[in-house]
């Protein structure tokens, strides 16, 4: 086995990421159902860790861009600190709605509509961060789920202040419709990896990708829509 090939192209920022959302969901669901009692500032530990990683690296970045002057003379080191700036501006606005979404469910002394606002603006904001990210070529994979799921945060905190009596599956109707568009999106990767797969002028690299990225929507997509359907009944 070829160690090397395997984590070529592991990224360590969204295996901290992806490893804390995991903790975190199985943390606050076994304390939804009472499974167990731990505060919610120990259930939320993960996310606090995830923001812990994320200040700390923007420290050291910013350390280390104002420390040694010739880093700036780089092709797109201007962009590169820029687009560090702009994240570290979202996970603060991010690490203050997820402090009082803890101190709502621990406490109750907030309104959910007064909890979301950070991420309300932040759902705003992030529409001008994507285009500046397509204009240089930058990931906004946590900005884009925010613009486009501004209208999703509105309904829930709306909901959750029983400011409007709509039945769950009216409240998620902005996220039915993007999941009818992912499965779409699952659908064309399917039918272009077969094709792809009795083509014979198709080479191994491009049909191997091909499977790979269906697989990778399917196994993506499929889960969500499950959970969308059981947290909606």
């Amino acid at each position: 086995m070829n160690l090397q090939a395997i984590f070529q192209d592991f990224n360590p920022s969204k295996f901290i990421v992806h490893g804390c959302l995991l903790l975190f969901s199985i943390f606050l669901s076994l304390r939804l159902d009472n499974t167990i009692t731990w505060s919610y500032w120990t259930v939320f530990s993960p996310i606090w860790f995830w923001k812990f990683m994320a200040i700390s690296g923007a420290l050291v970045g910013s350390y280390v861009w104002w420390r040694h002057p010739h880093y700036r003379m780089e092709g797109e080191a201007y962009v590169h600190y820029k687009a560090m700036l702009i994240s570290l501006a979202l996970h603060l606005i991010l690490l203050m709605f997820e402090l009082l979404a803890c101190d709502k469910l621990e406490s109750g002394r907030h309104l959910w509509i007064l909890v979301f606002i950070p991420l309300l603006f932040i759902s705003i904001a992030s529409i001008a961060v994507c285009v500046w990210a397509v204009k240089h070529d930058r990931a906004f994979e946590l900005e884009l789920f925010c613009a486009v799921n501004i209208l999703q945060f509105v309904f829930i905190a709306l909901r959750l202040d029983n400011l409007v009596q709509w039945r769950w599956e009216v409240v998620f109707v902005p996220q039915w419709v993007l999941l009818c568009i992912a499965l779409v999106g699952v659908l064309y990767a399917l039918i272009f990896a077969a094709i792809l797969l009795r083509a014979p002028e198709a080479s191994h690299a491009q049909r191997k990708a091909a499977f790979h990225s269906a697989l990778g929507y399917t196994c993506l997509v499929i889960p969500l829509l499950v959970f969308q359907v059981n947290i909606s009944i």
